[in-house]
């Protein structure tokens, strides 16, 4: 039976079920200029430790050099084709240590900003990532006294080259006086305060409180590409002060087209007395336009006023950003501007800008707020393959692009009901005395990657086709005669020949692609009658490794979601059920050993879902076989259970019940010796990917154990008795021979026999972890487990760093580390988190803050590497990071969920099972495996080839 239902858990993290009703605004009012009890703290002039990039040994430069010579030749090839590859280790980035809160809903682009004020990592489009900061874009304060004094600053402290590289524009000649050393940032995902006490005004303390709409459990509001900034203005001195807030805005995207040329800009007025400007921005490099706007409010006593264009560079009409700069320090506003409602388009090689100005006077002893707003549109998601989806956002503003305007005004209208229902979720966490100070506002804060992740959220619709993805079919445009009309309402649609094409278009393309979109892991084919389509999600694996929902990380990652947004979750296991049942024959070529393989067989679970074109090519990640991967498939069936107990959607477990066990009988090619349990194959073959395991693992044996338990309860959940009683048989039979991994203190690495064997794996009780994760019996027994749990925190967490790094991946029994491989002297952040959530579950409470609270040391603390707002896959015990901004450092909800979960009933022991009816589903589930079998694997590597790697291998 299901253990129970999310609203059950309110108090611990959980949300209730079913989309929030944002009309009602009876939710107490936060104060925006107070923030969280809890936050993240950095002063402004603060420099935090740059942050190292990895570094190979030498064993593992000869080990790994055939790798890094064919995975060069496959970004050359990649290149050539006019597209990026999934990885590019040797590509040069913008690294710096000041990441903040980003800007932005879920899945609608993201804008980065630091702790220092500047807007920088923008990523608007799929894959781009444009690191470096926009220096036009700030916030900035005048402040004029009765007395006479008069102070003016952008309120950002950035560093004196930065603003020395952008002196020719005219924003070097700006006020760049904030010195940062009293000012504080405070960052609470997703909000942000900055308190600048006394800076520039010595009397005046201004607090700016930064919000996105993320939400849990509401799907509307955060999916919108927006975010607003509330300044509270206290004025402690003797003498009235005029103050004047400027917003300034570049037309840009980040990189370099901004310079492109086309781009302009326009003034617009809102309802309920919401000022703005659009900056219409034309796209190079064949991506898609994006539009900006930048909105106050005027109210009693707030007078708002722009400014639509200013020159930052080059020789396009209009003021300079100079001359903006003087019009606003002498007048406080820019009523005295003469300047035209539009501007004409930019030259290129020119830069414009936009400013908002907000102006209001604050008797002595007064305070006063002001809000502003930041929005963007770009409706279309435009993925190489040819194929184009509509954000999330658009079922709410349209896909005309044309709706910036309107989701600014939103956010102004809207942002202080935001905060309140954000309020309302995150409090009971901060307040709950139980935990350590540093866990909430981690937990919290690692929630940044749900935005910054390179994420997509989809309307759920099926894709636009372009020429593209028609390949080589024939088809007449003259044959459709279905215009759009028929499709959508198009007002004066008689008037419009491009309407009346565009018509044509769609239906021929659609006709054409039908029969190829039932063989695509398009999960919304599984919805079933009465179920929303909530749109489908992607997000990458890491900034750096781009591939789209990567499962054997999203085994991790993904309690974030089912906690705080449970039906995207579910939109992502439907994707995944349809991709089990997807057999895609084309060939890719592997990084590894040079083979062509099949993309992907019936019954695999993919390792991710495509790159260039998600759904419908899947596995861009080609460096191995993951067809042949030991964990893709068990961590499927786990993910499905664990989300059925959360949710207790019965329509979703019947939908994916198929997949799950045609998944199972997969797996049965890889018992090689009919003994229950399956055997990895001496590469590689699972998470830990050059990471080699042979024969019975403790990592992918547990994960085989607990999933044939999940199989057989999700089994008996949709009414398949006899499958459930003929998984739970497998499952006891592959329990006893896990056993032989256990040597009186923890579970072997492998049974190989070979010098790494008896490694202590840090992630060696994954499959226990998920199995009391999802409420299921325990895989090994109780004292197993802590017995193994205090052996990993005595060896691979204590003996480094004095346990404040987390825990290194694997370490020798003679307390030395495994420098077998590069991961297995790893320290991975998302792993240790769920080493936590396991030890959480054993009662080892106090053991697992410590050991996770070596993540926060590493990448949170002031004193730390760096990494904050940018957790990485990894770093070594040199304080070397591998994979900045990665995926499974969400694990650190693991730990929420074991925390929020009341203990499981007692279960009684299911009988025995009748043996003719065992006989019956054996035979029908052998059947189903023997279908499913994959060829003999042949090795292709040279004699050469495999002596070299034979060599190293014993050199390591």
């Amino acid at each position: 039976m299901l253990k129970g239902k999310m609203s059950e858990f309110l108090d611990n993290g959980f949300v209730e079920e079913g989309d929030k009703d944002t009309s009602n605004h009876s939710i107490d009012k936060v104060d925006p200029g107070k923030p969280a009890s809890l936050t993240w703290k950095r002063k402004l002039n603060g420099e935090g430790r740059v942050p190292s990039a990895f570094t190979l040994t030498f064993r593992e430069k000869l080990y790994m050099a055939p790798l890094g010579i064919r995975l060069l030749q496959h970004i050359r090839e990649q290149s050539a084709k006019g597209r990026k590859a999934m990885m590019n280790p040797f590509a040069k980035r913008h690294v710096t240590s000041s990441h903040g809160v980003p800007l932005g809903g879920v899945g609608a682009g993201s804008i980065g900003r630091s702790y220092k004020g500047e807007f920088q990592r923008w990523q608007l489009f799929p894959r781009t990532c444009e690191e470096k900061p926009v220096l036009a874009n700030q916030f900035s304060v005048f402040v004029s006294r009765s007395s006479g004094e008069k102070y003016s600053s952008v309120l950002c402290s950035a560093s004196p080259e930065l603003v020395e590289e952008d002196a020719v524009s005219g924003i070097g000649s700006w006020d760049w006086n904030l010195k940062g050393n009293k000012s504080t940032y405070h960052a609470l995902y997703p909000r942000a305060w900055t308190v600048y006490e006394g800076e520039p005004d010595p009397a005046l303390k201004i607090v700016c409180r930064q919000i996105s709409p993320v939400i849990p459990n509401n799907y509307k509001e955060s999916s919108f590409p927006v975010s607003a900034f509330t300044f509270t203005l206290y004025n402690t001195g003797n003498t009235t002060a005029d103050v004047t807030l400027l917003f300034t805005w570049a037309n840009s995207v980040g990189g370099t087209s901004e310079f492109s040329g086309q781009h302009s800009n326009s003034k617009v007025m809102m309802k309920d007395g919401v000022h703005g400007v659009l900056l219409h921005h034309m796209t190079a490099d064949g991506l898609l336009p994006v539009t900006f706007a930048i909105a106050a409010q005027e109210t009693d006593g707030v007078r708002i006023s722009e400014c639509p264009c200013f020159l930052i560079s080059g020789n396009s009409q209009g003021i300079t950003a100079k001359e903006m700069w003087e019009e606003i320090k002498e007048h406080g506003s820019f009523e005295h501007l003469k300047s035209t409602e539009a501007s004409v388009p930019s030259e290129p090689g020119s830069s414009i800008g936009a400013a908002i100005a907000a102006s209001v006077t604050i008797p002595s002893g007064a305070v006063r707020t002001v809000t502003f707003s930041l929005a963007w549109d770009s409706p279309e998601v435009n993925f190489l393959g040819g194929k184009t989806y509509h954000r999330r956002y658009t079922k709410f503003y349209g896909t005309d692009g044309d709706a910036a305007a309107n989701i600014a005004h939103d956010a102004i209208l809207e942002h202080s009901h935001w905060e309140s229902m954000i309020e309302a979720w995150q409090r009971p966490i901060l307040e709950d005395k139980r935990l350590p100070e540093w866990y909430p506002v981690t937990l919290f804060n690692e929630l940044y990657y749900l935005n910054s992740g390179g994420t997509i959220w989809t309307d759920g619709l099926a894709p636009v086709h372009s020429l593209v993805s028609i390949g080589g079919r024939k088809f007449s445009l003259d044959r459709s005669q279905l215009g759009l009309k028929s499709i959508i309402d198009v007002p004066n649609y008689q008037d419009s020949t491009a309407i009346d094409i565009l018509g044509r278009m769609t239906s021929i393309l659609e006709q054409i692609h039908t029969p190829i979109a039932s063989n695509s892991a398009f999960g919304t084919n599984l919805l079933q009658e009465g179920e929303e389509n909530i749109g489908q999600f992607l997000y990458l694996e890491g900034v750096e490794y781009q591939m789209w929902n990567t499962y054997d990380v999203h085994f991790y990652a993904s309690f974030a979601l089912i906690m705080l947004f449970p039906k995207l979750q579910l939109s992502i296991q439907r994707d995944f059920a349809a991709a089990v049942m997807m057999h895609d024959p084309s060939k890719m070529k592997l990084i590894n050993d040079g083979q062509w393989v099949p993309r992907k067989v019936l019954g695999a679970v993919p390792h991710d879902i495509g790159l260039d074109d998600p759904w419908f090519e899947v596995n861009a990640y080609c460096l191995h076989d993951t067809d042949r991967w030991k964990d893709l498939n068990p961590k499927f069936v786990l993910q499905v259970y664990r989300d059925v107990v959360a949710t207790g959607d019965k329509k979703f477990a019947q939908a994916v019940w198929p997949s799950v066990y045609v998944a199972m009988a997969y797996m049965d090619q890889f018992d090689r010796d009919g003994d229950g349990m399956i055997e990895n194959d001496g590469f590689p073959d699972q998470t830990y990917d050059v990471w080699s395991v042979s024969g019975l693992s403790a990592y992918s044996g547990g994960l085989w154990v607990a999933a044939l338990q999940a199989a057989s309860a999700l089994a008996r959940e949709v009414g398949d008795n006899g499958s459930g009683d003929y998984f739970w048989y497998k499952f006891l039979k592959a329990k006893a021979v896990y056993q032989k991994l256990w040597n009186g203190s923890y579970f072997n690495y492998d049974n190989s026999g070979s010098s790494t064997s008896t490694s202590i794996q840090a992630d060696q009780l994954a499959g226990q972890w998920y199995a009391r994760a999802c409420g299921l019996f325990p895989i090994v027994d109780e004292d197993q487990a802590r017995s193994a749990l205090e052996k990993v925190y005595n060896y691979n967490v204590l003996k480094v760093k004095d346990g404040k790094r987390g825990a290194v991946n694997g370490m020798r029994s003679d307390g030395s580390v495994d420098i077998s491989s590069m991961q297995s002297r790893e320290i991975w952040s998302g792993v240790t988190y769920a080493l936590a959530a396991t030890m959480i579950q054993q009662d080892l409470s106090d053991m697992a803050f410590h050991t996770a609270s070596g993540i926060f040391e590493a990448v949170w603390s002031e004193e730390g590497l760096g990494y904050s707002f940018q957790t990485p896959e990894a770093w070594n015990t040199d304080d070397e990071y591998r994979s900045l901004a990665y995926m499974r450092p969400l694990a650190i909800w693991a730990m929420q969920w074991a925390l929020s979960r009341p203990k499981p009933p007692k279960q009684e022991p299911i009988p025995e099972v009748n043996a003719d009816s065992l006989r019956i589903h054996h035979a029908g589930f052998c059947k189903v495996a023997r279908l499913l079998k994959l060829p003999e694997h042949q090795d292709s590597r040279s004699i050469l080839q495999a002596m070299f790697d034979y060599t190293c291998k014993r050199m390591l």
